[in-house]
């Protein structure tokens, strides 16, 4: 099997206080989950070894009820407990899910419900994260406006849930067929817009499109503009946004 390249694109969420790393795909454009990271979190164990040893006895044993999990190695990696990279058995959603119905005790209910209703999601945690920021008091020293700004607001939303936090991507990507802004121009569009004049409401929401086309971000662009948006209405226009409406 051909090694994929690094992905670029991680997250972690925490279950009991266990780690859940994942890893996003882009050819596949969904997110991988580390099995032994899920098996960890379910029986509450601290020794990755031993969660280790107990996913690959769970996988042949359900292999043999025929419980077919595409959980072959798929060259993605994770640290270890030595701190190298690894490459280690992933899941994808739905078979985080089908693992957690056929597990062979009763722990992965409160794991499965978590997994599937809960906040704990990357969207919901970056939701609180906005809350928090808001009452924190530390946009008051933030520059409507500016690219440190809109960094500072990405970097605490997603702080904890990607690695690459308030960090401008230096990948190009796409959505529903749209490629955003080339990142090899990022010096130079970046500025363009941060330069943008934003007394008036048309002036602020010209600015506010273009730096949503750009995207600076591997994730999370739309949280973080929007609140860059709303400082920038409240300072020049004494207004914000009511998000809600949407």
């Amino acid at each position: 099997m051909t090694e994929r390249k690094e992905q670029h694109k991680k997250s972690i969420r925490f279950f009991n206080d266990r780690e859940v790393r994942a890893v996003w795909d882009d050819a596949q454009n969904c997110w991988w989950f580390s099995a032994t990271d899920i098996v960890r979190a379910i029986n509450n164990e601290p020794d990755y070894t031993k969660a280790g040893n107990y996913w690959r006895w769970l996988k042949k044993k359900l292999k043999q009820k025929d419980v077919e999990l595409v959980s072959a190695t798929h060259g993605f990696k994770f640290e270890a407990p030595d701190g190298k990279l690894r490459v280690a058995d992933v899941l994808n959603s739905k078979d985080v899910i089908l693992l957690a119905k056929n597990y062979p005790n009763n722990r992965a209910n409160d794991f499965l419900d978590w997994f599937t209703y809960s906040d704990n999601t990357i969207d919901g945690q970056s939701k609180k994260k906005a809350y928090q920021l808001f009452e924190s008091g530390l946009l008051k020293t933030a520059e409507p406006g500016s690219m440190k700004c809109l960094q500072q607001i990405h970097a605490y939303l997603f702080g904890g849930l990607y690695d690459f936090a308030g960090q401008i991507r230096t990948k190009n990507i796409s959505k529903g067929g749209f490629t955003f802004a080339n990142c090899m121009h990022f010096p130079e569009t970046l500025q363009t817009i941060e330069r943008m004049p934003e007394t008036t409401f048309d002036e602020i929401m010209d600015k506010y499109v273009e730096m949503n086309v750009a995207h600076p971000f591997m994730e999370g662009n739309g949280r973080s503009t929007r609140i860059w948006l709303d400082l920038m209405l409240k300072r020049s226009l004494k207004r914000c946004v009511d998000w809600r409406l949407q």
